[in-house]
């Protein structure tokens, strides 16, 4: 028997498109590869009632155009503008695309759950800081440190979490933020290693950097040039490797222009 789709107006067409194209943003900025973008995107779309659909997608931009039963054709841009990590987000966003391509709701019911997902937090602050702390003071460990330098790796830990939170709240180019990030973060363990002698500042900004690498973004990119998303993984893999220097630079700076210390 053949399948019957139901008509959607002009108006619905657009508000499902939005909706997809939150999911598709949500994906994109938090971690998710170019290739589970564009699968994802083409999925609701046929699920949402559109007769075809064709995705393209960089690190930056997502281009949605999808043709509705009768015959018209919709096209949306959405421009993603800052990008980091949160899995958790991408796999609540994942369970949400798989729901409505196993039960489309109407558009309504959508828009509320689109809604819902972007408000949700999935940290706290304080939550968010007891992790910085807990996980530079465990690479610091990691890569040979002792207990005094993981108490200093903790604590050099809050103040690139401070660093960060403020570098989001003013809108810093996250190259520029990883500079300042890393340079900060420096100069707060050069003077905690001025009150804890015998500490090792290697072994403290070892720990503290390692949140900044950009590892999944290196790896994602790696994923979309094997995937044939041969532009995207370049655009990815530069971004990352940009980042790196950044982090590097800010670092070096305040540890050779202040203390002449190498690591």
């Amino acid at each position: 028997m053949e399948e019957q789709t139901p008509a959607l107006s002009r108006t619905m067409q657009e508000g499902f498109m939005t909706c997809i194209l939150d999911i598709g943003e949500m994906l994109l900025k938090n971690g998710a590869e170019i290739m589970r973008v564009e699968d994802t995107l083409f999925r609701l779309c046929k699920s949402c009632g559109f007769s075809s659909a064709e995705v393209f997608s960089i690190p930056s931009c997502i281009i949605l155009t999808a043709r509705a039963p009768g015959g018209a054709t919709i096209t949306q841009t959405r421009r993603v503008r800052a990008r980091g990590t949160d899995l958790d987000l991408v796999s609540r966003a994942n369970d949400l695309s798989r729901k409505v391509c196993a039960c489309p709701p109407p558009l309504e019911e959508f828009q509320a759950e689109v809604k819902a997902l972007k408000n949700k937090k999935s940290y706290t602050p304080k939550q968010q800081l007891f992790i910085y702390c807990l996980i530079s003071a465990s690479f610091s460990v990691f890569f040979g440190g002792n207990a005094l330098d993981a108490l200093a790796s903790a604590i050099s830990g809050a103040v690139l979490y401070m660093a960060v939170s403020l570098g989001g709240l003013i809108r810093l180019n996250s190259i520029l933020m990883n500079a300042f990030s890393s340079a900060l973060t420096a100069f707060a363990v050069i003077i905690l290693c001025a009150f804890l002698p015998g500490a090792s500042h290697d072994k403290i900004i070892i720990g503290n950097i390692m949140l900044l690498i950009p590892g999944l973004a290196l790896t994602t990119s790696l994923r979309d040039i094997i995937n044939g998303d041969t532009i995207s993984g370049l655009a990815g893999f530069c971004e990352a490797v940009i980042k790196a220097l950044a982090i590097a630079a800010g670092s070096a700076v305040v540890l050779y222009g202040l203390g002449g210390y190498s690591i």
